[in-house]
């Protein structure tokens, strides 16, 4: 599980098909490269992968994309020098700084505007506001105020207007993740509060379930008063 916090951005080195597989290989900071093992999770922009292939050395790591990767992820469609963001898995008892993430990426986003809040671009401390749309089958999930996950970004949403989500975003987010490199029409990697989707699957499932429980008996007009 992750937390939406990023700890580090990387730089994809390779995009690699051979035989019908898809490898990607990152160039990360040591002090997370350093800290992987093979096998182990990393979220590479909101994409839960497995780290093969450690180069310590050269501080670098490969992943094979999967098919359902590849259709659900824009991650085939970087290029070598694309910035990432890359996340570690949360240890268990450690605190929960962002919400909780997955990275199970429910779709593709595209992004139809990134600006200052401020309308100064050239003011540090601005805030920005990014504007994307959304895939309709995600856009139910989505609440202002509520969380989702951008590029595996813990966000919170301002405001949503059908498939249009506008998010505000921190003059520290857009520094130290891959915001900074956002622009209208990019591709960015969308994951809704999971706990929307668990809500939306138990309160259906009580639903069906109580109407397969029931049975129009006289015992029941009686109690009902017919």
């Amino acid at each position: 599980m992750f937390t939406g916090l990023i700890e580090a951005t990387g730089t994809i080195r390779s995009l690699e098909t051979s035989h019908g597989t898809t490898r990607i290989t990152v160039a990360g900071p040591a002090n997370l490269v350093g800290r992987l093992h093979t096998g182990d999770s990393v979220s590479v922009s909101g994409v839960c992968l497995t780290a093969l292939d450690i180069n310590i050395d050269s501080n670098l790591f490969s992943a094979d994309l999967a098919s359902e990767t590849i259709a659900r992820t824009s991650l085939s469609r970087l290029h070598s020098g694309s910035i990432v963001n890359l996340e570690l898995p949360t240890p268990a008892g450690a605190p929960l700084g962002g919400h909780v993430v997955q990275g199970h990426v429910d779709g593709v986003g595209v992004v139809q505007s990134l600006e200052p809040a401020s309308g100064n671009a050239k003011r540090p401390a601005a805030d920005w506001r990014l504007r994307l749309n959304v895939p309709e089958e995600c856009a139910r999930y989505i609440v202002p105020r509520g969380s989702i996950t951008v590029e595996g970004i813990s966000l919170t949403v301002a405001s949503v207007k059908g498939t249009a989500v506008e998010i505000a975003v921190i003059t520290h987010t857009y520094a130290v993740t891959n915001v900074h490199t956002l622009s209208a029409g990019s591709l960015v990697n969308i994951e809704v509060d999971v706990m929307a989707k668990y809500a939306e699957r138990l309160s259906g499932s009580s639903v069906a379930q109580e109407e397969r429980k029931f049975e129009l008996t006289l015992e029941y007009l009686i109690a009902n008063g017919y």
